[in-house]
């Protein structure tokens, strides 16, 4: 009788103790598929161009105050929330997202598009960007999620023979749509002595400032992408962390190549 209640109360501790366990993988599978729906959504409202038929009164009435030049597949997502500065898409990853800009440069760190704390974050860049005229360099940031979210899948980039593959990056601003080839993909650690601050480089306002910028980053590449830039070109640079270590991080740094102007006016 004694060993029947001993298994028992055995029993029921290693039961609690598998749903304690498995709580915060339930949780983590319940973020992971909120955060897909949210962004399937985000994705329809873009598709939708701006809405139709018994929706584009609607619509109209909230994008009153779009910017004049935004393009008309971006005007339903501005109109939910107007920190939206672009989205950028990268054909072999899982990276298809909106980007978010506004003057608190950490905000979207921890909060999506509906401006709800989420650990997913967005996608953004900093107040100091430049993106619509725009600057030598623009960083887009974004968080290292586990299951592949968000910039889960840039370290895909580690492969050669994947950048072969991919190596051109889609950024439309409100504004136009962007092109930009792969130039130097790397690895690096903030507090390093010696590394270079990649991430205060915005602008070159002279060809010594751009050198400077252009050598470093083909120095410290994982491979030669045999890509070429010059003084005058604009880049892109996303960024996130590395499972390198403490403080390191993933680059990739691109240089725009086209530029296709769709505008709506």
């Amino acid at each position: 009788m004694r060993n029947r209640r001993k298994y028992r109360l055995i029993r029921a501790v290693l039961l609690l103790i598998a749903i304690v366990c498995l709580i915060p993988v339930g949780q983590a599978y319940y973020l992971s598929f909120r955060h897909e729906e949210q962004q399937r959504e985000l994705k329809i409202l873009m598709q939708n161009e701006g809405g139709s038929g018994q929706n584009r009164e609607r619509e109209e009435k909230k994008t009153v105050d779009l910017p004049t030049d935004c393009m008309e597949k971006f005007t339903e997502l501005y109109s939910k929330n107007n920190d939206l500065t672009g989205w950028l898409a990268i054909e072999g990853t899982t990276i298809d997202y909106p980007v978010m800009q506004c003057e608190e440069d950490a905000y979207y760190l921890y909060h999506n598009f509906d401006k709800q704390k989420d650990k997913y974050g967005c996608l953004y860049v900093k107040s100091i960007a430049d993106v619509h005229t725009p600057g030598t360099n623009v960083i887009i940031y974004g968080h290292n999620m586990k299951d592949g979210a968000m910039f889960g899948t840039l370290d895909k980039y580690k492969s050669e023979s994947f950048f072969r593959e991919h190596g051109k990056i889609s950024f439309d601003t409100i504004y136009e749509e962007r092109t930009y080839q792969i130039i130097s993909v790397f690895e690096t650690y903030l507090n390093k002595e010696g590394a270079y601050p990649y991430y205060q480089f915005y602008q070159a306002d002279s060809e010594e400032e751009f050198q400077v910028f252009y050598k470093n980053i083909k120095k410290m590449s994982l491979y030669d992408t045999e890509v070429a830039a010059g003084y005058g070109d604009t880049f892109l640079t996303l960024s996130t962390c590395s499972d390198s270590g403490e403080d390191s991080r993933f680059v990739v740094v691109a240089k725009r190549i086209t530029e296709k102007n769709n505008i709506c006016r």
